[in-house]
This record gives structure tokens, C-alpha cells and sequence, in this order.
């Protein structure tokens, strides 16, 4: 589906950037993976090489430094000479009552959520520009939608990226460079693991669906919006949360 397709992910060393990174290389694709160290993205390069299909490289930046950015892109143009798809998965959690919040958490949570999609879409809207394609898909949430006590800062950070998407998926759009995010619910990652388990059955009782969903199940949507199977979808959040928010 994605044969000779080049992507870059954000966050590909754990969980869901994991998940997606292996996902596209399965289809085909040739993967950038990015993480904030080399060593983090061993597990998923050593799992796309089982594949077989696809091929990877591996990169190190923090997303929210410009020039690390900037090299990330020119490492991908420089070894297949085009990006396709651009996957911004990178993320953190630094959870506190909106009282008790250091302004230094609120900084790292939207530097690193949202500065860091704004620095990966604009490095690699020049490229798709200048090819007239390109699939954007940053990974939001349903905080980002619904807010989350506890979580102003996380909150604020996703629902910027909502407003980001939708934006540039009017900018680009007459360069068919499409442009979606994605809004998980609660995912079966280390993020979530972290939660007291009353706190994890609380929530999964209000979960249509009776369970947490899996990484692969938000890479699945992943690869369908960087597909040609999404080719008249913008400017889009699509949910995907077993009907945590219905």
C-alpha cells in the first residue's frame, strides 16, 4: 500500500510512534525514526528489520529545537530525496492541579506536544511543496477535545494541535498536501500504565468498547490516512477511543 513511500516519525522509539513506524514499514514504506536518542529506537529498527518489507533509518533530535529538526529532514531528503509522509507522534505528560502546575511543566508539555509538530510540518511542507504531495497526521487526543482535570497543560497542548491541523490543512490543501490528526482515547502505553489501577478500571468503565485500545489499532488509522485510500480526507481529527466519548 505505502511501497517506496518515505515517512518520518516522531516519538518512534515507544508505544504508539512504535507501533506506527512498524506499521508503515510493513506496508512498504522507507521509515525515518526519531527519537531524543539513538539507542530508544533499537527495539523498533530490529522489528521492522524482522519484516522485512520496509527499511528504516534512525535519527536523534529533541522535536522542539529547530535546527535538530531541520537536520532530521535533511538526513531524510538527503538519503531517498523526498518526504511523503510526516507521522508527529512525539509526546510527554507532566500531569498537575492547575494550582500546583511549575511554569517549567507547563513550557516542556507544549514545547514537546505542540512546538515540536509545528517545527516537523513546516520543515517538511517545503519538500511536499515542491513534489505537490505529502500526508501530514499528528497524533492529538481526546483531552485535547473533552479537557482533563489535572491535565491544563497536556490539554492545551492537544487542542492546539487540532487548531494547527485544521490550519494547515487549509494552507496546503491546493498543494494536495493533505493534513489530519488523530485523537486517542486511553492506549495501552507507558503513559497509561503509570495510572493507579482504580484510576484504570474507573476509566475503563466508561469506555463503550470495555478495554483500552492498542498501539497498532491507532497505527492502523495511521496508515489508511497516509494512504491514497484517504486521498479526499482534510483538515480532519478523526477519534479513536472504543467510544470512551460518545
Amino acid at each position: 500500500m505505502l511501497k517506496d513511500k518515505v515517512a518520518i516519525v516522531t516519538g518512534a522509539g515507544m508505544g504508539i510512534g512504535q507501533a506506527v513506524a512498524i506499521s508503515l514499514a510493513n506496508q512498504g514504506a522507507r521509515v525515518v525514526l526519531s527519537d531524543l536518542k539513538k539507542e530508544f529506537l533499537t527495539e523498533t529498527e530490529s522489528q521492522i528489520k524482522a519484516i522485512g518489507l520496509g527499511e528504516c533509518i534512525l535519527t536523534q533530535a529533541n522535536v522542539s529545537i529547530g535546527d535538530e529538526v531541520d537536520q532530521v529532514v535533511k538526513i531524510t531528503l538527503d538519503t531517498y530525496g523526498k518526504v511523503d509522509i510526516l507521522v508527529n507522534v512525539a509526546g510527554i505528560t507532566k500531569d498537575n492541579l492547575l494550582a500546583l502546575m511549575p511554569e517549567k511543566d507547563w513550557d516542556d508539555v507544549l514545547s514537546i506536544n505542540l512546538k515540536s509538530v509545528f517545527l516537523f510540518t513546516k520543515a517538511c511542507a517545503r519538500p511536499m511543496v515542491k513534489q505537490r504531495s505529502g500526508s501530514v497526521i499528528n497524533m492529538a487526543s481526546v483531552v485535547g477535545i473533552s479537557g482533563n482535570a489535572g491535565q491544563t497543560n497536556y490539554a492545551a497542548s492537544k487542542a492546539g494541535v487540532i487548531a494547527f491541523t485544521k490550519s494547515c490543512a487549509k494552507e496546503l490543501a491546493k498543494r494536495n498536501i493533505r493534513v489530519n490528526a488523530i485523537a486517542p482515547g486511553f492506549i495501552k502505553t507507558r503513559m497509561t500504565e503509570k495510572l493507579p489501577q482504580e484510576i484504570q478500571e474507573k476509566v475503563r468503565g466508561q469506555i463503550a468498547l470495555g478495554r483500552f485500545g492498542e498501539p497498532k489499532e491507532m497505527a492502523d488509522v495511521v496508515v489508511f490516512l497516509a494512504s491514497d485510500n484517504s486521498r479526499y480526507i482534510t483538515g480532519q481529527v478523526i477519534v479513536v477511543d472504543g467510544g470512551l466519548t460518545i
